[in-house]
């Protein structure tokens, strides 16, 4: 017998229950308690539970297609940022004689996604020398303070770091971008 499935009668699933978050607060929970046992995980998929059933979150949709060699290169060109990036702030925190001129600067991001966002945002915050102060998601654009960035010249070079960290995360997780040769709105 072939009969259409009625979706009005399925019991409604529980808002803010994903799989994957379950997992992760899971996850997150064990490493916390540094215990990986039995008691310890039904512990962790408990508490887990109760955070997402009083702390709904909107419903994850990612649709990411994970590439290793480009995440690859994305986990090595970060840590050449973070370590370059480190010998620069230490030698410009080094110039007494300098007095380091910062900026808050915006970049709108080309990419559309909530994940690419957030990965971006907190790559950059990780690099020394920069720190994102804001991220709207309505329009996709990070604020960010800037260490020493004392011209244009300085604001644009960042900007471009930033938008080639976000490509990097694009190829790397396969997330969608609109344009990766120019920024919306054209230059800034």
């Amino acid at each position: 017998m072939n009969r259409k499935r009625d979706e009005s009668n399925r019991p409604a699933r529980p808002r803010g229950l994903q799989l994957p978050v379950l997992l992760w607060l899971t996850l997150v929970w064990v490493a916390l308690w540094g215990d990986l046992s039995v008691a310890n995980v039904l512990g962790g998929l408990a508490v887990a539970l109760v955070v997402c059933l009083v702390f709904p979150l909107p419903p994850l949709r990612m649709h990411l297609h994970v590439r290793p060699l480009w995440l690859g290169w994305l986990v090595v060109q970060f840590l050449a940022d973070v370590v370059a990036a480190s010998a620069e702030v230490a030698w410009k925190t080094l110039q007494f004689h300098r007095q380091p001129r910062n900026a808050v600067i915006e970049v709108d991001l080309r990419t559309r996604s909530d994940f690419v966002l957030t990965i971006v945002a907190e790559m950059v915050s990780l690099v020394p020398g920069s720190l994102v102060v804001e991220a709207r998601r309505s329009t996709h654009t990070l604020f960010l303070h800037v260490l020493d960035a004392r011209d244009t010249a300085g604001v644009d070079k960042m900007r471009k770091q930033v938008f080639a960290l976000e490509r990097r995360v694009v190829l790397a997780l396969g997330a969608e971008i609109q344009q990766l040769d120019e920024p919306p709105g054209g230059p800034r």
